[in-house]
């Protein structure tokens, strides 16, 4: 296991805020000159000397290389034991579901790859599914990373290179072949390099501040592509708590509940401390508040609790704690619906050398999350229960994502296109945490880096195949227990 140095060419700012070094005097770095950004990019530059950008094409097995199987057991273990099933056979549907659920893995084949040593708030989880549209606490509709659960400070290379290998699985997945595959993965490669670039030229503010709206994805789409976005964002903009009302809720005595759908959507009477649950969501109610500001504490004390369950999301979270709480307003016309997600060690932890400042993995979400979305949702937050780490979000705020359907040869075209988006906002996320000269400059102009990450991805989409396979005949020798498969959803 190789163990990554993020102390070295570190943006300082968040070093600070995730290591703990916040602490003390900051005057001594508000009056030191910062390099400029003709220098920085010339820095990233110079590490091609050390980190060839070629280097990147390479993947190898290694004969010590870890028992997949063995990797997703191991998670298993603190999860909840009846739902394990479930997420076995989500992860069996195909290669693709395989890789979107086994972050775990990659991270561990990652953690042999070549790295400059340039860090960002990684997402950890970076896949072509987890992206999507949602509205910002301005109410605009933006394009973005939808999921943070293993963001963690690593290499900006882990992020590229994982979701380069998602585009090649997702191609191959829709029926696609080779070529295809190398298409998608050079669309999104090309476009982080080249929007990378963009932001190594603007402002601290200007790069803060900057998001992908509705009318951005629009404009770089083409007119065929464009109409089916269309579709989908207007699909978003209906997509409210009222909606969720509708579809989540029957009425009882009056008053809504949330429906069950066994074993995927389950009303319990306790936790699985045997808490409970109304003591429980007092005490995590109570944790959950006090992270937030004043003015949030009494917006949400308006709201009161009409129901909760248990909501399996997902195919890498199955059988982490999550739940769905109701609440209502000013009269059950005024819903909101809250998700409360347990929060565990992040995938790449064991592969950096960061010790983290937070006693919570919950706030190690909040916290990665408001750094690279730069106006995430209201009622982010998050807290602890029985030992137990957990962060809070809105559960369907004008939400939405692009769907990949098997076979689906016709539309690789537009996922190509789909993949440029994916690019454009892991860059905004990496320049909003990371050095976005450093990391230009060392990408440069040329399709160099490319071509070199769309062979990994090829290599590793097999890799990924093989390991599709080996969880299957831990399936047929008993070794692993799954669920029926109506429960893929």
């Amino acid at each position: 296991m190789n163990v990554v140095s993020m102390r070295g060419n570190i943006d300082p700012s968040y070093y600070r805020l995730l290591a703990g070094q916040q602490q003390g005097s900051l005057i001594g770095t508000f009056e030191a000159r910062h390099p400029s950004i003709a220098e920085r990019l010339a820095a990233g530059k110079a590490l091609r000397e050390k980190v060839p950008r070629t280097s990147h094409a390479t993947y190898e097995t290694h004969a010590d290389r870890p028992d997949p199987v063995g990797i997703l057991e191991k998670q298993n273990i603190t999860r909840v034991q009846k739902l394990v099933p479930v997420r076995y056979v989500r992860m069996l549907a195909s290669s693709f579901t395989f890789l979107r659920g086994s972050a775990a893995v990659m991270a561990s084949d990652l953690s042999r790859t070549p790295v400059t040593g340039l860090a960002v708030a990684a997402c950890g989880d970076m896949h072509v599914s987890n992206f999507g549209v949602y509205a910002s606490a301005e109410r605009t509709l933006v394009f973005g990373i939808n999921d943070f659960d293993e963001v963690h400070p690593g290499p900006w290379e882990w992020d590229v290179k994982r979701l380069a290998a998602s585009a090649a699985v997702a191609v191959r997945f829709m029926g696609g072949d080779d070529d295809e595959a190398q298409d998608a993965v050079r669309a999104c490669v090309r476009s982080y390099r080249e929007r990378m670039r963009r932001y190594a030229e603007m402002g601290y503010l200007e790069v803060w501040y900057d998001h992908i709206d509705d009318h951005a994805v629009l404009e770089v789409l083409s007119p065929r592509v464009r109409r089916n976005a269309e579709k989908l964002l207007d699909k978003a903009r209906a997509k409210g708590h009222i909606r969720s009302l509708d579809k989540l809720t029957e009425q009882v005595d009056g008053e809504p509940r949330i429906i069950e759908d066994i074993p995927l959507i389950v009303r319990e009477t306790h936790t699985d401390h045997g808490v409970p649950i109304r003591a429980a969501l007092d005490q995590m109610l109570g944790a959950y508040i006090d992270t937030f500001p004043v003015d949030r504490r009494r917006l949400l004390a308006r709201y009161r609790i009409i129901d909760a369950a248990r909501k399996v999301v997902g195919v890498g979270s199955v059988g982490t704690g999550c739940w769905v709480i109701l609440l209502e307003g000013v009269d059950n016309e005024d819903p909101l619906f809250l998700q409360v997600k347990e929060a565990q060690p992040s995938v790449l932890a064991p592969y950096v050398d960061l010790a983290l400042s937070f006693d919570n993995h919950g706030q190690r979400v909040v916290v990665g999350q408001r750094t690279t979305q730069g106006s995430p949702d209201i009622f982010l937050g998050w807290g602890e229960v029985d030992g137990r780490h957990f962060y809070v979000r809105q559960l369907a705020d004008m939400k939405g994502s692009a769907s990949f359907a098997e076979g689906n040869d016709q539309g690789i075209a537009a996922f190509i296109e789909y993949c440029g988006l994916c690019g454009w906002a892991l860059a905004l996320a990496h320049a909003k945490s990371g050095d976005p000269a450093m990391i230009a400059g060392y990408c440069g102009r040329s399709a160099t880096l490319d071509d070199a990450i769309a062979k990994f991805a090829l290599a590793y989409a097999r890799q990924t195949d093989q390991d599709h396979e080996t969880l299957d005949q831990a399936r047929r020798s008993g070794r692993i227990k799954v669920a029926a498969e109506t429960v893929v959803k």
